[in-house]
């Protein structure tokens, strides 16, 4: 145990987390709201699957089966998967390039407690009169004419949320950028990190499209502007454009990390250098380019015209070639490899057959004419989930039991994990496989219910029980956490033996310092050459000195909260609330309070001393 961790007492309050910067705790909130919005969403998922089972169902209603529709795809997309990605973001980045936190810890909290304010906005409309029901696109045709303050929650909750979300890119693109180790070039960087370059710099050119359709539709929805509505000299396909060309960049946005992940963990149980480095680190550069280049394609059927389809075909078409050059360094990674089918390496191993189906599917609906059988129909849900959810979500997943050790110090159940594994890969394949033949039978998307005789009913049935599958397997890896914690046996600093990275070089958790002194990065795979050459700890590019640390502020929370009360008065205003206006202005004037607070406080972090640093490794860290 560290002397820090001793002066604090065991456990963290609290109060720590409320007010921390550290990005350590930062990625554990991620990882426990992320987690709570995938639970959420699980459930919508399930609720849309037992309406669908049977054929002429009455589980529910046709105007709440849109409503969990709507949330279901929100709430995985925007508040599931994007802070579960910046959880491993934020737990490993900064390990990875050898620094000691972030570059700016303040905004780092600040991103985090947007996103949280932002989910439970938005999530509270369940609540007050009634959740979105314009699908999670929230197409302006639909939403404009969305009765109550479903949509008003949609937009001003993913307006908080997504502020969350472009600060930390920005933070870890300069992270990434400015606060590598000596010697970490970028052609040294580990594939997480480019990964997570990448990602970040497609969340500052992507969220601002979304960030300005939003406000345009907050108008439009609020202030009576006529931005979407066609009746009045609007046009509603502009929304589609604004909200796709974030759309499909937020596609990359999920799935580079993915990949980042796979990359990390194939190596690992492969004992083997990852294939083709140079190649996949161009190919990642290279999907987030081309990123910007294929949103149209979710639009062949509104009337662009053949030379636009034509463009946004080979464009779309032409992003698969460097996703094919990953899957095959992955598998030649594989090849030859002395493997170890952990618990991460069966999801790494299922995910590149499960995905590779997806990228099959999504060339084929990259054809426009083909597009316009497809469009609309079960074929395009099976495609998305097969990306989302074979990419997406087996990386989470697989994440969640490689990191685990070096996040919390212990080493989840490796039977239960598989049994988790098995239960969700066969529902998964029980649940989306068949949905394409559904589709390409003509089954409607976004459908509330079908009649006898359409031939949908053991289609429906099969991916109904598929889903149960996948709603087991989320329970026993839950079990399978808490009874990892209440155990809490810790594990040393390279708990699976073959890390390669320098995440694995220093102690499980790692202490609130990350590395005493700064590492010397002498090639790929910094902590593997280390091992190689029979060192038990990385070689240093410093002498032992003082450090620097933020001082931790209650301000981010405060920030984030002042702008939850401000969007209900906002949002309420317009019903003429007397108490609206009043609850507006108290909310701002919280959070530009908090602003000029923050403006003002001379915060100069403080000082750990270098002989508390020897203090903390003479007593070990990594038991």
């Amino acid at each position: 145990m560290s002397s820090y961790a001793q002066k604090k007492g065991f456990g963290a309050t609290l109060w720590d987390y409320l007010t921390t910067v550290d990005h350590k705790k930062i990625a554990i909130l991620y990882l426990v709201s992320g987690g709570f919005f995938f639970l959420l969403g699980g459930l919508e998922a399930l609720i849309i699957r037992i309406q669908l089972a049977v054929p002429n169902s009455d589980f529910i209603s046709a105007g709440l089966y849109n409503e969990v529709l709507t949330m279901h795809g929100t709430t995985m997309i925007f508040l599931a998967a994007m802070p579960l990605i910046f959880a491993f973001l934020n737990a490993i980045v900064p390990l990875q390039i050898g620094a000691r936190d972030v570059a700016f810890p303040f905004l780092n909290s600040l991103g985090f407690w947007l996103f949280f304010f932002g989910g439970v906005f938005l999530n509270l409309s369940w609540f007050l009169g009634g959740a979105p029901d314009a699908g999670w696109t929230s197409y302006a045709s639909l939403s404009l004419h969305s009765e109550g303050h479903g949509i008003d929650f949609y937009v001003l909750g993913l307006q908080i949320s997504g502020a969350g979300t472009l600060i930390g890119g920005i933070n870890f693109l300069v992270t990434i950028i400015t606060m590598r180790a000596p010697g970490m070039t970028y052609m040294r960087l580990p594939l997480f990190t480019w990964t997570a370059f990448v990602t970040s710099a497609l969340i500052l050119f992507a969220f601002p499209a979304l960030t300005i359709g939003l406000f345009l539709m907050m108008f439009d929805r609020m202030f009576g502007s006529n931005f979407f509505d066609s009746a009045a000299g609007g046009n509603t396909i502009i929304w589609e454009h604004f909200f796709w060309i974030f759309g499909h960049p937020e596609v990359y946005i999920l799935i580079l990390p993915a990949f980042g992940i796979f990359s990390e963990i194939i190596p690992t149980f492969a004992r083997k250098r990852l294939f083709g480095y140079s190649s996949m680190v161009f190919a990642t550069v290279l999907i987030g380019f081309l990123g910007f280049m294929v949103w149209a394609h979710h639009m062949f059927t509104v009337g662009l015209g053949p030379i636009a389809n034509a463009i946004f075909a080979v464009a779309t078409m032409a992003i698969a070639v460097p996703t094919g050059i990953k899957i095959f360094n992955w598998l030649l990674t594989l090849w030859g490899g002395s493997i170890s089918f952990t618990t991460p390496m069966l999801y790494a191993v299922s995910f590149i057959p499960s995905f590779t189906a997806g990228g099959v599917t999504g060339v084929m609906l990259a054809s426009a004419a083909a597009d316009y059988q497809f469009h609309d129909t079960y074929f395009v849900v099976a495609h998305f989930h097969y990306v989302i959810v074979g990419g997406v979500v087996f990386a989470l997943l697989a994440g969640t039991h490689f990191y685990w050790p070096k996040m919390f110090g212990t080493m989840l159940n490796e039977f239960l994990g598989k049994i988790s594994f098995w239960l969700f890969f066969i529902g998964f394949h029980l649940t989306f496989f068949i949905q394409h033949f559904l589709g390409l039978m003509g089954m409607p998307r976004r459908i509330w219910k079908f009649l006898p005789g359409q031939g949908f009913e053991t289609g429906n049935l099969v991916s109904s029980i598929g889903a149960a599958f996948m709603g087991v397997a989320v329970l026993v890896l839950l079990y399978n956490i808490i009874m990892t914690q209440v155990k809490g046996v810790k594990v040393g600093n390279d708990p699976w033996g073959d890390g390669r990275t320098l995440e694995w070089a220093i102690p499980s958790p790692p202490p609130f310092y990350n590395f005493k002194q700064t590492p010397l990065v002498r090639g790929l795979d910094a902590w593997w050459l280390e091992k190689m050459e029979g060192k038990k700890e990385y070689t240093p590019a410093e002498p032992l000195g003082d450090i620097h640390m933020p001082n931790n502020s209650f301000l981010p929370f405060v920030i984030s909260l002042g702008l939850f009360i401000a969007a209900f008065g906002a949002m309420y205003r317009v019903d003429d609330k007397a108490w609206a206006i009043p609850v507006l202005v108290i909310g701002m004037l919280i959070t530009l309070g908090a602003m000029f607070l923050r403006s003002v406080i001379d915060d100069h972090g403080y000082h750990v001393h270098k002989e508390d640093l020897l203090d903390d490794s003479d007593k070990g860290g990594n038991a």
